[in-house]
């Protein structure tokens, strides 16, 4: 994608705080930028989507929230549940870390298992609830990368995104989307983990992300009108 002007780059990214000490005060100031700056949507744990949800009703700013973050390593059970307490809170949209220990040990089984359950249930609502897929790239081999995005498009998730932005080994990458890309064809990508300026910004979704996920919506915007791309 080429992005050609402010408002075309703001709603491709999910503005988003995710910290454990993130107060009500800052999530209030998160929705107020989301509406203000033209965001997709806000990213929020979900302690906080029904507060999101309020200070966005009658916005376009969609309430995005987080399933067994960060580690991803809850069972199938408690991946459902929280994806169907998160949606009835209000979150239009999921971001579910995958089982990193299934896509190391190519368990295939139990990672469709997985993700066709909490599809399920995003598919059950109307509207359906978006599910991306977080397979925290960086950690991975090329091999495991590639198990993890054919058998996510397998299962049919909407997006697959590379990064939570807390692993040690690091967060999104131009090679990695890529590879998403390229493997995985009928899933959009949502690069996150890392990115902080415009030009990344702009880089990943020339790579071929569609979503940008970020804490630093503002200054990413700010850096763009301001002409600063490199």
């Amino acid at each position: 994608m080429t992005v050609t002007d402010e408002k075309q780059l703001a709603g491709c990214i999910e503005h988003t705080l995710l910290s454990a000490t993130a107060t009500e005060e800052q999530i209030e100031q998160l929705c107020e930028e989301a509406i203000n700056y033209g965001f997709y949507s806000v990213c929020v744990n979900t302690r906080w989507i029904t507060l999101a949800a309020d200070k966005l009703h009658g916005s376009n700013v969609k309430v995005c929230s987080v399933i067994s973050f960060p580690l991803g390593a809850d069972s199938t059970k408690i991946k459902a549940v929280q994806a169907k307490e998160a949606i009835f809170a209000g979150a239009d949209e999921l971001d579910m870390v995958a089982d990193l220990a299934a896509i190391i040990e190519g368990d295939s089984k139990y990672l469709l298992g997985q993700l066709q359950a909490v599809l399920k249930i995003c598919r059950a609502m109307r509207p359906a609830v978006v599910l991306k897929v977080i397979i925290e790239s960086a950690a991975l081999s090329w091999e495991q990368k590639l198990f993890a995005c054919q058998t996510a498009e397998k299962c049919g998730v909407d997006f697959i995104k590379t990064s939570t932005g807390l692993h040690q080994a690091g967060g999104a990458t131009i090679e990695d989307v890529k590879l998403i890309k390229e493997t995985a064809a009928n899933c959009k990508i949502k690069a996150a983990g890392g990115i902080k300026t415009a030009k990344q910004a702009l880089e990943m979704l020339k790579a071929g992300a569609n979503r940008i996920g970020t804490s630093s919506g503002v200054e990413i915007i700010n850096q763009f009108r301001a002409g600063q791309l490199q």
